[in-house]
């Protein structure tokens, strides 16, 4: 088979949804888009054509979904160290429309975390029974106490030269790191991870709005999942002083993200983030954790034990979310359905944004000629009829 052929859908781009479009999937990229009544239908081609594909129109064909934020799915996490798990974990979140992800490390004992990052190391851009693995976040261990969330208390460590000497043999995969910046060391500590290129993002921080602008002045350029796990306004002597959410949402030189699961944060605060900081400046994650995908019950996380039941995994004593359960699709039915957003900014905050943060969107992220063919085909309700990774279909 030379290729694919989409025809007669919606095709998504950032700024705008195609009516009627062709997409040519050509050797893993995408070679052409065009009008359908333009295009010529090369026999040797397969035709995926939206009119007969679903019963339900219009059909979309959006570019990959790319989640910043993964610890499991499909019954594994991260910190099962093996490559089985990670194939595993990127084949359930394919089902959801991911076409690339970064597996996200949470606080372990910390041979284990080195040991994580050593599998994602060894399958980090390399062809999987899912999405793409484009590089590890690690979200951990060097935090605040008083924002750890569902983070394992026993496993939180204050940073130090030693620890990131560890973590940077591994520097061409790790990718992004989530630290508290106010904690010892931290600033210095995360100056080595800027150097060698790694993303720095403030979470599970009980930092000031003093705190943040050093931060940013060291080096940090992204908000972890905002709203959870981090400090808000707080007085100090008697004076109120702006936490990390309304840093992130004030200062333009900020990136942040959000569980967009429709849990996490109801639809009033996602819009309230969107209007300070605007659709560019956002990223959709899921950071599901090891239930994603699976029935209600109770599942491990960080060595601790965690319930899922009503569509989110939480703490056995019910004082904190434990990651979500979604997948990327989930994401983007909220996004449309609930916060109200449009089509292509729903995608744009779920696929394009996040390509840009991870560095990819020269070759991810858009339906564009040159770009890797990573798509996804939504029937009208946005549920997943297809996902194409590489020009291969996954799902």
């Amino acid at each position: 088979m030379a290729g694919y052929i989409f025809q007669n859908f919606r095709v998504v781009t950032p700024l705008r949804v195609l009516d009627e479009h062709s997409v040519v999937v050509e050797n893993g990229r995408i070679s052409r888009v065009e009008k359908k009544d333009i295009l010529k239908v090369e026999s040797d081609f397969s035709v995926v054509d939206a009119h007969t594909l679903s019963t339900s129109n219009p059909c979309y064909l959006v570019p990959g979904l790319i989640d910043l934020h993964v610890h499991g799915g499909g019954g594994c996490d991260c910190l099962d160290c093996t490559e089985d798990a990670l194939h595993d974990i990127a084949c359930a979140h394919a089902c959801g429309g991911t076409t690339a992800f970064f597996p996200t490390i949470a606080s372990a004992p910390f041979d284990r975390m080195l040991e994580a990052l050593a599998v994602i190391a060894r399958l980090r851009g390399k062809k999987s029974r899912g999405a793409l693995i484009l590089g590890a976040h690690i979200e951990g261990p060097f935090f605040s106490p008083e924002h750890k969330g569902a983070q394992n208390e026993r496993f939180l460590r204050t940073p130090s030269i030693e620890d990131v000497e560890k973590i940077l043999r591994f520097s061409g995969t790790v990718k992004k790191v989530t630290m508290a910046p106010e904690l010892p060391g931290a600033l210095e500590c995360g100056k080595m991870f800027r150097d060698q290129g790694i993303q720095l993002a403030i979470g599970h921080s009980d930092a000031t709005y003093e705190d943040v602008l050093q931060a940013i002045e060291n080096g940090f350029t992204s908000v972890t999942h905002i709203y959870s796990g981090m400090s808000g306004v707080k007085r100090v002597d008697l004076q109120r002083v702006a936490g990390v959410i309304e840093s992130a949402l004030l200062l333009e030189e900020l990136e942040v993200e959000f569980i967009g699961d429709g849990i996490h944060l109801p639809s009033h605060l996602v819009q309230f983030i969107l209007k300070n900081k605007g659709v560019g400046r956002v990223c959709a994650v899921t950071d599901a954790m090891r239930a994603a995908g699976l029935n209600e019950g109770v599942y491990e996380f960080g060595g601790m034990e965690v319930l899922v039941e009503g569509g989110v995994a939480k703490l056995m004593d019910k004082s904190a979310f434990a990651g979500s359960v979604a997948t990327m699709d989930r994401i983007v039915r909220n996004l449309l359905f609930e916060v109200g957003l449009r089509v292509e900014d729903a995608i744009k905050l779920a696929s394009y944004n996040p390509a840009r943060s991870a560095g990819v969107d020269d070759r991810k992220g858009s339906i564009s000629v040159g770009k890797d063919a990573d798509l996804v085909l939504f029937d009208a309700t946005f549920r997943v009829l297809m996902t194409m990774v590489k020009g291969s279909v996954m799902y």
